[in-house]
């Protein structure tokens, strides 16, 4: 699986960028705020339909626009695919696939798929709980349809659960009605659970492997679930938690409050890791991903790093580029002093600068020079 190509149009600050991607390792360099990260964000909403940092789509809209296009070639299995997708700031955002419209994201499922690493990746271990649930949603919905509609459905029931728990407050008459929202709850929920625990007794088998590599066999890292009550007990902690609830208006248990335990050699890094061996774990999960993707899909994802070899010592960064290997790579940076340091072969560069894109061939070789600090 490849990207040929991104147009965009409107979209964060590109007012119209069409840029063409080599098969392999595309770097996007420039100073800090010029739109690199922008672009990487625009491929990741193609294969998702979500921002990687939570953006709403009217955020992603140039600011006195009303819409903002995003066009994507994709090469599958030796076919072109094109997804278009409008982002309006007033309404739900348009997707077609193949000049066709669909009517649900869930249908433009496994069309793209995408392994985002970005800074904030390396503090997925030291930050709170929502974060790792965050990552597990996003990448399960990303290759299991039918968890992505799952999620959905448990997502919108909790909303209305908990408006109920806070309606009950002053019409105590409602309190009868809570036992059809609990149902719901478990009945999405049990399932929710099920699949995170499978999710990650795999990606636990390939990060401790990829883990003990990096750490000269020295380390042996678990990944565990930790979900807030098991699938078979979540009706029993609904009816138990009902009074407290009820107090604080919102639902106190489910898969909404689960987490996962990094731990290195019976240690919980969460807590007691040293940095180095927090962003270690951060890499090795990610690295874990790219080959978990390519067993569930039979297909090589696209891998975006987001400034991310500015934040690692030489020792991981070399083994991050020696791990790339066949999958396409799209990468932005300010400099690229790490890649020639490490004699990393580049496919392809980009210089951008204030929402403008342009690659070694389309400016003049002077020019070019001293953009790039005379890399070739």
């Amino acid at each position: 699986m490849i990207i040929k190509s991104l147009e965009l149009k409107n979209y964060r600050n590109y007012r119209n960028l069409h840029i063409s991607f080599d098969k392999k390792t595309n770097i996007l360099y420039g100073d800090n705020a010029q739109g690199k990260t922008n672009i990487l964000e625009s491929l990741y909403v193609s294969g998702t339909t979500k921002s990687h940092k939570g953006s709403k789509d009217r955020e992603m809209i140039f600011f006195d626009e009303e819409e903002a296009h995003i066009r994507t070639v994709v090469e599958k299995r030796g076919e072109d695919h094109q997804i278009d997708l409008h982002l309006k700031k007033n309404s739900a955002k348009g997707i077609a696939v193949d000049q066709i419209p669909i009517r649900r994201a869930a249908e433009l499922f496994g069309m793209l798929n995408i392994v985002f690493f970005s800074p904030e990746d390396l503090n997925i271990i030291k930050e709170g709980p929502s974060r790792r649930r965050r990552f597990m949603d996003m990448e399960m919905s990303q290759l299991d349809r039918i968890y992505m509609d799952q999620l959905s459905c448990y997502n919108r029931v909790l909303k209305q659960r908990n408006q109920l728990l806070k309606d009950i407050y002053y019409k105590p008459e409602l309190e009868d009605t809570i036992s059809v929202w609990d149902e719901q709850t478990c009945l999405y929920g049990s399932e929710i659970i099920e699949q995170r625990n499978k999710f990650l007794g795999n990606l636990n088998e390939i990060t401790s492997r990829i883990h003990k590599k990096i750490s000269g066999g020295k380390e042996n890292l678990e990944l565990i679930y930790e979900p807030d009550c098991e699938a078979a007990d979540l009706e029993n902690c609904l009816k138990k938690s009902r009074e407290k609830d009820k107090r604080l208006g919102m639902t106190s248990c489910g898969p909404h409050r689960d987490d996962i335990c990094f731990s290195i050699n019976g240690t919980d890094i969460r807590k007691y890791g040293s940095q180095g061996q927090q962003r270690t774990a951060a890499l090795s999960l990610k690295l874990a991903e790219i080959e978990f993707v390519k067993q569930m899909t039979h297909d090589t994802p696209v891998l975006l790093l987001d400034d991310v070899l500015s934040e690692l010592d030489s020792n991981r960064q070399n083994y991050l580029l020696n791990s790339i290997g066949e999958v396409q790579t799209i990468i932005t940076c300010t400099g690229l002093d790490d890649f020639v340091k490490n004699r990393f072969h580049i496919n392809k560069v980009f210089y951008i600068e204030n929402g403008r894109c342009c690659d070694s061939s389309d400016m003049d070789e002077q020019l070019w020079k001293s953009k790039s600090g005379g890399f070739k």
